[in-house]
This record gives C-alpha cells, structure tokens and sequence, in this order.
C-alpha cells in the first residue's frame, strides 16, 4: 500500500518515522503472501522500499467460519461452486476446457483521498475497499492513499498524481482502478483518459456485489432499481462513430443519400428505455410491498413483539440469527453475504413469543440508491419493538461502525427504536477495545456469535426489553372451555397463578389488550 502524501500535507503525517508509516500499511493489507518490492515515482519512504499485499484485514481472519448453528450452507457452497481463482490463465489448451475452465480474477489497484479526519481513518476506509473489492471477485495488488483537501473536479486525484497512478498499474499489470468515493461521471472519464485501464468507483462496487448475492424476486429487483439509478446519468454515447449528419458524397466514400438524420440518437433511446424500465421495476416492487405488509400487520394484530437485528456488514448477524433460532441462514466470510431478510419465531425463557429478523447489512457511505431501493426491506428496522445492533468488535474501528449504522437509521426513521448494542466476535477482539465500547453504551451485551459466549445474557436481555403483556387478569374458566385455558398456555400470556376448584380453573394472568378482551366475561371480582 503506497501512501502519497502531497508536500502541503499535515506536518504530523510528514514527520511519521518508517515504523509507524510500516505500522499503518500494516493495518490496511494483511501479511498473507510475501511482500514484492514495487518502485513508484514519489513514494513516501517507508524505510524497506515494499509494498505489503495480501487479503484485507476487514474480512475476519478466524479460522472455523461456521458452527453446528449454522446447519448444512448448501446456499454456500452454490455461490463457491464457480469462484474465481487466481493465477489461472485463461487461454485454452484443450477444447475440453470449454465447460470447466475458471476465469481470472481482475486485478485492481485502489485510490483514495485523505481529506479530512486522521490517517488512520484513511487506512480504515482504504482497508475496506479492498475487502469490497475481494467480496466482488477480485485481486487486490495496490492502493494508493493522496493527501488532499478537496477532490480534484476533472481527475479525482488531480493530473500528477493520476500520472502516477498510471505508473502503478502499468508496474503492476492491473486492469482495473477502484476509486474510494463516488465519481462525477466527468471525474471517472478525465481519469479513466490518463490510467487507460476501467476505472469504476465505490458506488458501482457496492452495486455489482448486490448484483452477485441477490437471491430472491424482490431482492433482484430492488438491485437492479438501484444500478439503473446509477447508471442514468453515466451513459456513454459511441462518439463520432455515430455523431454524423451526413450529405454528399462524405469523406469520399459515396455516402450521400439515404445518410442523412439527426444524427447520435442511441444515447437518448438508451435513457428512454432505462426510464421505461425503472418505472417498471418500482411498480413491481410496489407491488411485493403489500405481502410483507400483510405479514408485518398479521403480527401486530396478533401483538407479537418484533425485534430486528441489524448492523454494519460482515459483523455477524447472520451467525447470531443462526445461533439463536437454529434458521440455517447463509454465512459467508465476505461482505454484504446475505441480502435478503429473514424472519424467525422465537421465544423467551418463560414462553413468550416474539420473531427475528435478519436484515441487510450497512457500510460507510452506502449509496443513496440502495437507501431507496431497499426501503420496503428496512421497514423491518422501522417498524420493529428493539433493535439489536450488532458490532464486530474485533474490527479496527468499531465506533465507526456504530456511526455509520446510526446514520442509516436515521434515512429509515429508525432512530427512536429501542436499541441494545451486541458486541459481537468478543472471543477475537482487543479486551481494550471491548472496554471501551461498553464504557460508551451503557445498553450492550457482550457475545460470540461463534463460540457462545454471552449468548444467554443476550436472551434475557430481549426478554427484558421487548413489550410484555401488562392487562392483569383473575379468572374463573368453566371446565368445559379447556379451549381457553389452551390458548392462555400457546399465546403470550404470563401465567401467574393456576388452581382448580368446583367451578372451573382459577388463574391469575397478564395478557395483552386484544386477548384480555376476550376474557372478559371470564373476569372474576371477587
């Protein structure tokens, strides 16, 4: 990892001895394969003249991915049936490679601005474009970290260091540049001119990793709402080779009559069919609403208490769902895993009900699109009685973590939900950290999703915190309605007391309104 301050950078920054600048590029690539030397022009030295590569730290490192609570992952091993590998070529040497041949992965080389905030902040986020980068299929062999205090509007990076830049994918061999921002479509063709080689930014990295792991009707719709969205304003046309309103005998090649027209229309036609298929799509999705409404109304009729689970990707939500409803839900090593929600019954150690829901994960500067896309999914997190905010600890900034995830609920009106913090892969973190933390959120379990370990204090925290019934009731129930008496044992009622007399069965209970209602003409005054 190149870190290429300019002279007018922070003095703090400049004067870093060759240990501490070896110790930030540390903690944004992982020592996993040997470090090669790689010369680039204006380099900050860093006292051995190496780049360290290797896989990005912000994917976990822990040996067991999974557990017994995770079931059998045969959605895991369909998406890992046609991964990509490095290192294979993809020229054929035998016509029977046709059908088992895998493709190479692309090579790419990140960029990004550090202008505002610490170094470290800079690292963390470069750190995580390149576990993006990983998740999408890709090989990660530089980055490049520029101190600037405000993006250059034509290039990004500006001229100089797009040249640069340009020196480093040409040592490198890569065939793709990953930018850590969202480009201006001007920014992406002034700089895609300097590198020659694709140049594509977090946005559309976000998106093609949605594009890879949708599964369900509506969760492939949502995506595709949300790259067409993106794409809109990003259209190319073909140039000159379609930019001609010809007459007479053109450039001598006898193309008079029959060439004349207004001219490039492809690019307009293009835009009116993505417009045409937007509308489509978010009449599509609008329809799917109602289903996952009725589901969502079918719970608060019944006042079933919902707690939602959600948090930044790749923090082990998953796991967690795994771990407290046996779902067998998809869990992969790799960030945005799963996409699509999932919903679970559970219950409290005194028998009442309430459901888990998995939800999509979150990341630093989400896109806007997918915000929007997914909001009829989000509205798990909205319309929910306590949010579980899970936080991998372990990871090199987890308050950022927490920020971030914060600012998305706020997007979904989400914020005035109860919220209890859930330290998760405590067994892999710093105690420091893990200290901390608890320090700043008085409401937090600390757990393992992975070993167990605080799994039972996170139980009876929901127990405490989800809405319980509070109609108290003293009842007489004639022997020959045991029907009611049922139902008091299979809905979530608290049954205080339970006797029987002559007249029927007694029971002291707290039920819920709609249930207490029922009961009423059971009531006893005595």
């Amino acid at each position: 990892m190149t870190s290429q301050p300019n002279t007018g950078s922070d003095p703090a920054a400049q004067d870093m001895s060759p240990e501490e600048i070896q110790a930030v590029i540390d903690r944004i690539l992982s020592k996993d394969v040997p470090a090669k030397t790689l010369s680039t022009p204006g380099a900050t030295p860093r006292g051995d003249g190496k780049a360290v590569l290797g896989k990005a730290q912000a994917i976990s490192r822990l040996d067991e991915e999974h557990t017994r609570y995770d079931g059998d992952q045969q959605d895991l091993e369909e998406r890992r049936a046609l991964r990509r590998t490095a290192g294979l070529s993809t020229e054929l040497e035998d016509v029977t490679e046709v059908e088992y041949r895998q493709l190479r992965l692309e090579r790419v080389v990140l960029a990004g601005l550090w202008s505002e905030g610490t170094l470290a902040d800079a690292e963390n986020s470069l750190r995580e474009l390149a576990a993006l980068a990983e998740t999408a299929g890709s090989e990660v062999l530089d980055g490049l970290v520029q101190r600037r205090d405000k993006p250059d509007p034509g290039t990004f990076l500006g001229s100089g260091k797009a040249l640069e830049l340009k020196d480093i994918v040409l040592s490198t061999g890569a065939d793709t540049v990953v930018v850590d921002a969202e480009l201006a479509p001007s920014q992406r063709r002034g700089l895609e001119d300097i590198v020659k080689v694709k140049v594509i930014d977090r946005t559309a990295l976000i998106l093609d990793i949605f594009a890879q792991h949708a599964k369900s009707r509506e969760g492939k719709a949502q995506v595709e709402l949300a790259q067409l969205e993106y794409l809109l304003p990003r259209l190319r046309g073909w140039g000159e080779s379609m930019s001609r309103q010809a007459g007479g005998q053109v450039g001598g090649a006898a193309a008079g009559m029959g060439s004349r027209g207004p001219g490039e229309t492809k690019i307009e036609l293009d835009r009116r069919r993505i417009r045409t298929r937007m509308a489509k799509l978010r009449r599509e999705i609008a329809a799917m609403k109602p289903a996952r409404e009725t589901k969502r109304a079918n719970r608060r009729r019944n006042e079933v208490p919902s707690v939602a689970i959600a948090g930044y990707t790749n923090a082990g939500k998953s796991s967690l769902l795994n771990r407290l409803t046996d779902a067998g839900v998809l869990v992969e090593n790799a960030l945005f895993a799963t996409l699509d929600p999932t919903v679970r019954k559970a219950e409290t150690a005194d028998g009442l009900g309430y459901t888990l829901a998995d939800t999509v994960g979150f990341v630093r500067s989400l896109p806007t699109q997918l915000v929007e896309a997914f909001r009829s999914t989000l509205e798990e997190v909205a319309d929910s009685d306590l949010i579980l905010h899970v936080v991998d600890v372990s990871h090199p900034d987890p308050e950022g973590q927490i920020a971030a995830v914060r600012k998305v609920f706020s997007e979904v009106d989400a914020r005035k939900v109860p919220e209890i913090i859930v330290l998760n892969k405590a067994d892999a973190a710093d105690p420091f950290v893990v200290e901390r933390l608890k320090q700043r959120e008085p409401r937090h379990v600390v757990v393992s999703a992975r070993t167990g370990e605080g799994i039972p204090e996170l139980l009876q925290a929901i127990s405490e915190a989800i809405p319980r019934p509070s109609v108290k009731l003293d009842l007489l129930i004639p022997y020959d309605r045991g029907d009611l008496v049922s139902k008091l044992h299979e809905s979530d009622a608290e049954i205080i007391s339970v006797d029987h007399d002559e007249a029927g069965t007694r029971a002291v209970v707290k039920v819920r309104e709609g249930l207490a209602a029922e009961l009423e003409s059971f009531v006893t005054h005595d």
